[in-house]
């Protein structure tokens, strides 16, 4: 018999550690996680607030959390969905959404935390680079949150921060530059050579950068949705109804000139009335026939189904005593 070596020895399975169970499904990086939430020995119960983003394929979450022993914990949150009742009914995950969802998170939660009028943000869209914290009031500081994008790449002119930057020119404090911004880019140098073709060093070798902010309120203001829909509607009409179809109705129903007056009027909506809206409790899908113990109920479909339910004892000797009345009756017996 040959030699087999055993490559997961007792010793290497009593050293082995099992990931955590969001770090199996691949949920969670806790490397991040780590660094957002550690908090320093000799600051206690100062939360450390973080601005989580996250996206799906119908809408854009936003939502201020901090963490605990037990668990995180949700101050508030909003959701691309609800800029339906400000007039926007299409294109609920594109960066002008986004920008929108952030603002509607920032105005709602110093609504909640009582600082709405202290701190306005950037009431004008202009693209530029505003941070709250430049404009700091005596009465309160700003409510200061770190951008947690989870598990999604950074790349210039992500989604993530246009909600970024809706939630900044909302009146949050989030640390950020503006090299993650649409408008931005690196301007690429033309190298210097002797007369034997050898690179001279110059001071001017360093990296240039340029940051251009119409490009960015283009965006945020859906200036970028609007050009290719001018687009599609004067060349290919069969795909701009199959692409715009729901734009158009959305366009008609708010009485907008464009896209650019429609999420303006968006903006005005959210900072006049940010609060969040109960839903109307539904309809109760079961009916009851008959009423407890003996519960029959019957759903939507017109399928009947029986719970037989606990009664009192009091209730079950009452029920005997009738029963065994009418057998005594029955045979002439007192």
């Amino acid at each position: 018999m040959a030699f087999v070596k055993v490559l997961k020895s007792n010793v290497y399975c009593s050293r082995y550690q099992t990931k955590y169970l969001r770090r199996r499904q691949g949920k969670t990086d806790y490397f991040a996680r780590r660094r957002l939430v550690f908090q320093d020995k000799n600051k206690y119960d100062m939360k450390k607030y973080r601005l989580c983003v996250r996206r799906t394929n119908r809408r854009i979450i936003a939502s201020v959390i901090y963490a605990t022993i037990q668990g995180d914990r949700t101050i508030t949150q909003a959701d691309s969905q609800e800029l339906r009742r400000f007039g926007i009914t299409a294109g609920l995950t594109n960066y002008a959404s986004a920008y929108a969802t952030g603002l509607l998170v920032a105005r709602r939660l110093l609504t909640l935390k009582n600082m709405a009028k202290i701190y306005e943000g950037q009431v004008k869209v202009d693209g530029k680079m505003f941070s709250v914290w430049d404009d700091i009031k005596e009465d309160r500081r700003p409510f200061k949150a770190n951008l947690d994008v989870g598990l999604i790449r950074t790349t210039t002119g992500n989604r993530v921060f246009g909600v970024m930057k809706g939630a900044c020119d909302g009146g949050l404090h989030v640390p950020h530059s503006e090299k993650r911004f649409p408008g931005f880019a690196r301007i690429k140098q033309v190298a210097v050579t002797n007369k034997r073709g050898k690179k001279v060093e110059n001071d001017d070798d360093k990296k240039k950068t340029e940051y251009k902010p119409e490009v960015h309120k283009d965006h945020i203001m859906g200036g970028h949705v609007q050009t290719y829909y001018d687009i599609l509607k004067k060349g290919d009409a069969n795909r701009f109804q199959k692409q715009f179809s729901n734009w158009e109705k959305c366009l008609t129903a708010a009485k907008a000139k464009n896209i650019q007056d429609l999420y303006a009027k968006c903006h005005v909506a959210i900072r006049a009335k940010p609060e969040a809206v109960k839903k109307a409790a539904g309809k109760p899908v079961r009916k009851t026939i008959t009423a407890k113990p003996a519960l029959v109920q019957e759903d939507s479909k017109g399928r009947k189904w029986l719970r037989q339910l606990k009664e009192a004892s009091s209730v079950k000797k009452e029920r005997i005593a009738k029963v065994m009345a009418q057998v005594r009756a029955k045979f002439g017996r007192a």
